[in-house]
């Protein structure tokens, strides 16, 4: 599963604040400005103890431990993990993923959905897709005892334990959704949450979430209800809370369009796969080592276009957020859209992803 992160937003626009405040927040824009620069600079290097806490940018060793059936079409498994010779792994919080680095060499991310207390393990859960690229079904093979080499935690998705909240989910969507339900629940939030999917044989965790509060909790499948309303989504939304969703494109879509029709003030997406291009346009990618021309088309990435010509380029989340495309850039001015780069790195890289040309000249790319 491939995320992003559509940052909180307030009603008119405006970022919101840690509180769900419609307005902007002075301090917290200083402090973001901080991080941004700082960590910036110190997740360009491996660990070094003298940091505090755990970079996520540097390599872990993990092993499966277990592996259990999680849907009644046996299509979702959650797998849990450890570090090798025991001990405890890095802390996380609701909304966190995992990079993982496979056998194969792909990589591929998946959001952590156990217990965040639970301090000596993982655990993730993976829909097996047949069709898909590959990584879902390398991952649902992994055996207990199986290594596997693993960077994180991240957190792209934030969830602010406080205020009401309503939560979205969409099939294997709920993976993030539910810590951040659980979470609060024990702080006893005001909170409401809709569960959508194609049918209950196909919906993880269907079984503990049904034994939660009747009347918060609303399970609806295409199968029994029909394709969910934005009304249907959001209908339960808490006034003057937040709503947190993650699905499939068309859900993330409703809910985008139709929050300001309600009376929430604060809203947090993730997505699978890559967003929309917009404001995008035409210009070509040249590869170094063939001299081979590409056009890269208003409406897709340079990362999709090369693709078709060099299948085995890596690449993991599609949003510019993991740097796993990130390529050399010899000639040409790309236009950056994303902060995953230093401004160092800027002048040299760019991420296939999202990156484009500044000018709409060529870029000549060392591939």
């Amino acid at each position: 599963m491939s995320l992003t992160l559509i940052r909180c937003r307030s009603r008119d626009g405006v970022p919101a604040d840690l509180r769900g405040r419609g307005r902007p927040d002075r301090m917290m824009a200083v402090l973001e400005g901080f991080v941004d620069r700082y960590l910036g600079t110190v997740t360009r290097f491996d660990y070094d103890p003298a940091h505090a806490g755990h970079n996520p940018n540097s390599a872990m060793t993990l092993v499966v431990t277990d592996r259990r059936i999680v849907a009644r079409d046996e299509n979702v498994a959650a797998l849990t993990f450890a570090a090798v010779g025991g001990g405890e792994v890095p802390a996380w919080q609701p909304g966190c993923h995992l990079d993982f680095h496979l056998p194969s060499g792909l990589r591929r991310q998946y959001s952590l959905c156990g217990d965040p207390a639970d301090r000596r393990h993982y655990t993730i859960a993976v829909r097996a897709i047949p069709d898909g690229g590959g990584g879902s079904v390398e991952m649902h093979a992994l055996e207990p005892g199986t290594t596997v080499t693993v960077r994180g935690p991240r957190n792209g998705f934030p969830f602010v334990a406080g205020g009401g909240a309503l939560f979205v989910a969409g099939g294997i969507g709920i993976t993030p959704i539910l810590p951040m339900v659980r979470q609060a629940r024990l702080l006893g939030m005001d909170w409401q949450f809709v569960y959508s999917g194609r049918s209950r044989e196909t919906m993880p965790f269907l079984e503990e979430i049904e034994s939660w509060d009747e009347d918060r909790v609303f399970v609806r499948t295409d199968a029994e209800h029909g394709l969910p309303a934005p009304s249907d989504l959001l209908g339960r939304a808490v006034p003057g809370g937040a709503v947190y969703c993650c699905g499939p494109a068309p859900m993330l879509e409703a809910v985008r369009t139709h929050f300001p029709e309600t009376s929430a003030t604060a809203l947090h997406l993730e997505r699978f796969g890559a967003p929309t291009v917009l404001d995008g346009t035409e210009f070509e990618v040249e590869l170094a080592h063939t001299g081979e021309v590409l056009t890269v088309p208003a409406d897709r990435s340079a990362l999709d276009v090369i693709r078709g010509r060099l299948p085995g380029v890596g690449y993991s989340c599609q949003q510019g957020f993991c740097g796993t495309c990130r390529v050399r850039v010899l000639a040409g001015t790309p236009q950056h859209r994303a902060t995953r780069l230093s401004p160092a790195e800027q002048d040299e890289e760019m991420l296939l992803c999202v990156s484009r040309s500044d000018d709409g000249d060529r870029l000549v790319l060392d591939l």
